[in-house]
């Protein structure tokens, strides 16, 4: 990220500082998860107000556009969605959310009650997305879109800022890739400082499959987290951000997320959804291994989910 994009951030960030958490970080013992060799942090923003790293994007996209009466509409697997109607509500806008079937209960409970209006139809999220743009045609809402969006993306930035203050040493962060939003944020601040390393799942390929091309293509979209990282494909916007300065993307099955859920919970005592704890499903299945002395941070970056699921 150029200097001018890092000032962009900044102001984004004093834009939604009132309406956003920052979140802690904590170290842990790798050999507490059967890990050795390296050092490692995880950043909680499953703390998060509306429990995902999402309600940075959302404020940023309300605060920073200009919304018509109508309000605003968003697609989402289910944290976007969350985080666009608690930001609605807090801004006395009026929100409209369409959502797949795939949307898990506690993602929809968390949208009703910001009173967003809720619409619930089509498998997959490129469903979904499709019946809001129809529905932003039909009434003048404002788009607020899940991950390609320079808003979005700005709001995103702050996340890594809020990281690089709290651990200013790090090597490496690990990162959960759906749509790309995130890891384009994240990415675009450290620009090359810090290494990347995107993590998504085996089921929903979409930014392996991108970078093979050149570009962003479909890809299947579905898996243990489908509700929060299979979008089809990545955003036109991220795409050229994460092509300059994301060093490495691994790809995790589903039974890697779900004992890495698993793990989270019995010895960290962190709940994490599937898609929140993907990225470290990619240290604990051996996907990425540190090197000798290795400064780790992981990002646990959503928690909506029942946690007797798991």
């Amino acid at each position: 990220m150029t200097n001018s994009c890092q000032e962009d951030v900044r102001r984004t960030r004093d834009a939604i500082g009132p309406y956003i958490r920052t979140t802690p970080v904590v170290a842990m013992h790798p050999e507490d998860f059967g890990l050795s060799g390296f050092t490692l942090h995880f950043k909680l923003e499953m703390l998060q107000y509306t429990g995902s790293f999402k309600a940075r994007g959302a404020f940023a996209s309300l605060l920073m556009r200009d919304v018509p009466a109508a309000g605003v509409v968003a697609a989402s697997g289910g944290n976007h969605g969350a985080a666009v109607s608690y930001a609605a509500m807090r801004l006395g806008i009026p929100a409209r959310i369409f959502v797949p079937t795939v949307c898990t209960p506690t993602k929809i409970a968390r949208i009703r009650a910001s009173g967003a209006e809720l619409v619930i139809g089509g498998d997959r999220y490129a469903d979904a997305l499709a019946a809001s743009e129809l529905w932003a045609e039909e009434s003048g809402a404002m788009r607020v879109h899940a991950y390609d969006q320079h808003e979005t993306l700005l709001g995103q930035g702050t996340l890594a800022a809020e990281i690089a203050e709290q651990l200013p040493d790090i090597d490496t962060l690990l990162v959960a890739v759906g749509g790309g939003g995130l890891i384009a944020g994240l990415a675009a601040w450290f620009a090359g400082s810090v290494k990347i390393v995107g993590v998504e799942p085996d089921t929903a390929p979409t930014l392996t499959y991108a970078l093979r091309a050149g570009g962003p293509v479909d890809a299947p979209a579905g898996g243990v987290a489908a509700d929060s990282l299979a979008p089809q494909r990545v955003g036109e916007l991220v795409f050229p951000i994460v092509q300059e300065h994301v060093s490495e993307v691994v790809l995790i099955s589903d039974e890697d997320i779900t004992r890495s859920q698993r793990a989270l919970w019995d010895i960290a005592r962190i709940a994490a959804e599937p898609g929140g704890a993907a990225a470290f499903a990619a240290l604990l299945s051996g996907r990425y291994v540190p090197r000798a002395g290795e400064r780790v941070a992981v990002l646990v970056c959503g928690a909506n989910t029942d946690a007797v699921r798991f």
